[in-house]
């Protein structure tokens, strides 16, 4: 075989390298959603208020931002573990075109579900660490410490 001609069903080098990159950022997409989904859904915390027998309790679902935030999370945390058998199938072959517009098009709609997960929570991690005087919301994160230092990394 001649050394500039392609062989069929082989991705050229370029094209394999770039799939190659995909599956990766695609594991570590994985990891990421997957722990910020699991460090938002274990977040709580419970204060004495008198007695041992009268308690508040702080979950993560009291606030429906934050249940946005772990359904969001959870859902593109699935779809990219879904879409690692078509990364897959771009590494085998390059002239698969038509499932990479597919996957351009679903990684835009993940990424805008994710963004506003993250955007509704972090206005509430706003709130919950400033309060808002003007409407007498007052900052939880006074009492609630732990549950408070829970989600700023995410």
């Amino acid at each position: 075989m001649k050394q500039g001609a392609l062989q069929l069903g082989v991705a050229p080098p370029a094209n394999r390298g770039i799939a190659i990159l995909d599956f990766f950022l695609r594991l570590i997409a994985i990891v990421g959603t997957l722990a910020s989904a699991i460090a938002m859904a274990t977040t709580n915390q419970t204060l004495p208020f008198f007695s041992q027998f009268v308690r508040f309790r702080a979950k993560f679902n009291d606030l429906p931002s934050f249940t946005f935030f772990v359904v969001a999370s959870a859902i593109v945390c699935a779809y990219l573990i879904l879409s690692l058998a078509f990364s897959i199938l771009h590494i085998a072959k390059s002239k698969a075109v038509n499932t990479r517009f597919l996957l351009l098009f679903l990684d835009t709609a993940a990424m805008g579900l994710l963004m506003a997960g993250s955007a509704a929570a972090t206005a509430i991690v706003q709130l919950a660490h400033k309060g808002n005087n003007k409407v007498n919301w007052f900052a939880i994160c006074q009492q609630y410490n732990d549950f408070c230092k829970r989600f700023p990394g995410l």
